[in-house]
């Protein structure tokens, strides 16, 4: 690693207002698609830590279609929009549930925050979701954010937890997005079709050549987003002023040492867009 490489990673070690997604695939079993509740008791214990340090937590998790789904008994994934919204309102408090019980042991408070497209763009609900964060943070209570799933339509969703957690970053003004998921980082090529494929450390702008190597590269069944949906929301985090990680969630002890400041996942530097409007972002899909 060159020398100014290295001091970009340093910084981690100051961030204080930190943005974790973690995906569906990060948090379950890959033969059962079943929680891993040995990984999630893990996170939650890493998260803690974290906060004892004096950092602001928020974490964005997925989850909730595939713990529903498997509380009914439904083998295969729901196919249709009101099935995948019963699915998300019968997980989505039995996450809570589990989050809630596993945090309480390290004695921190969390709190439910479900958003829609509609929160953004609407800039009454938009305000309002700011503040509610911020007191959150101030009251010292770790916000668990998801979309609000059960309510959703096509036209009001984010899409993914990406780009969500990527809107949550801008919203609150955090300085590190960490995208944990079943990938390493960013490649030149799909490294699981191409073995040539070269590794990408540091991403100093995001320009059209990255756009470019975003193909879809998750093997996951469990997540609804590949590399490209990660780049649209390294675009909105690096310019609304936020490092953003993305890194390999299969071994949660790559938290510390990204905090650490350790080479792990690809780094995409911030690049504070002076024009940077949150909504101009969401009307680009």
């Amino acid at each position: 690693m060159e020398a100014w490489q290295e001091n970009m990673r340093d910084r981690m070690k100051d961030k204080k207002r930190i943005v974790i997604k973690i995906g569906s695939s990060s948090l379950t079993h890959p033969n059962t698609e079943k929680l891993n509740l040995g990984k999630l008791e893990l996170l939650v214990r890493i998260l803690c830590d974290l906060h004892n340090q004096g950092k602001e937590v928020v974490l964005v998790s997925s989850g909730a279609i595939a713990v529903g789904r498997n509380k009914i008994g439904l083998r295969e994934a729901p196919k249709n929009i009101p099935q995948k919204q019963a699915c998300a309102a019968i997980g989505q408090a039995q996450l809570m549930m589990i989050y809630q019980k596993l945090f309480s042991e390290y004695n921190h408070v969390t709190a439910q925050v479900l958003m829609t497209k509609h929160t953004i763009v609407r800039p009454e609900s938009r305000i309002n979701a700011q503040n509610t964060f911020h007191e959150l943070l101030q009251l010292g209570v770790i916000p668990i954010v998801n979309e609000n799933d059960t309510i959703s339509t096509y036209e009001i969703k984010f899409g993914d937890n990406d780009r969500l957690s990527a809107v949550v970053t801008a919203l609150i003004q955090a300085d590190l997005l960490i995208l944990l998921s079943d990938i390493d980082g960013l490649y030149t090529d799909d490294p699981n079709q191409n073995p040539q494929a070269g590794f990408i450390d540091i991403v100093p702008k995001m320009t059209k050549d990255f756009f470019e190597m975003g193909k879809k590269s998750s093997s996951s069944t469990m997540g609804t987003g590949g590399m490209a949906t990660k780049l649209d929301a390294a675009k909105i985090a690096t310019e609304s002023g936020a490092d953003m990680i993305i890194a390999n969630g299969e071994d949660l002890h790559i938290l510390p040492k990204i905090m650490a400041g350790e080479k792990e996942g690809t780094l995409f530097l911030a690049h504070k867009n002076d024009d940077f409007y949150l909504i101009d972002y969401l009307s680009e899909e």
